[in-house]
């Protein structure tokens, strides 16, 4: 058995977050002690862990419940895995194209300038008037 702070030493997943995820009923809730202290076992570690994997991958809490509703079995429960993986991996080739266009501005507007004293701020300017901006990149 693992107190809360084991647990989260070990996943790496703080405390307040082990809380929320147990409320939110992603995580069984803990046994006690006597003491009244939190106490989870091998399989509330394991759940926790890939609790953590998905969320460092990027997936939201409605599609972890909803991977971890599957059962793991070949058939249906994978179809719907899988799909759940390729909508993720579709919103972060979004995400990631979004961030290029972010990149491609954000170096055009530190060219504007290099640094110079006396005048109108060009970094500033460009950073106050959208229009100036080159493309769509919000």
């Amino acid at each position: 058995m693992f107190s809360i702070g084991a647990l989260s030493k070990a996943t790496g997943v703080k405390v307040p977050t082990i809380r929320y995820y147990e409320e939110i009923g992603l995580i069984d809730p803990a046994t006690r002690n006597a003491g009244n202290q939190r106490r989870y076992d091998h399989a509330g570690m394991e759940r926790l862990g890939f609790i953590k994997h998905a969320r460092d991958l990027g997936f939201g809490l409605e599609d972890i419940k909803e991977l971890m509703g599957l059962n793991g079995e070949l058939g249906q429960d994978c179809r719907a895995a899988d799909e759940i993986a390729k909508a993720q991996l579709e919103k972060t080739r979004h995400r990631i194209a979004r961030l290029q266009r972010l990149e491609a501005e954000l170096e055009r507007i530190t060219h504007l300038c290099e640094g110079g004293a006396g005048g109108t701020c060009r970094v500033l300017s460009a950073l106050g008037d959208h229009s100036q901006c080159l493309g769509e990149h919000g």
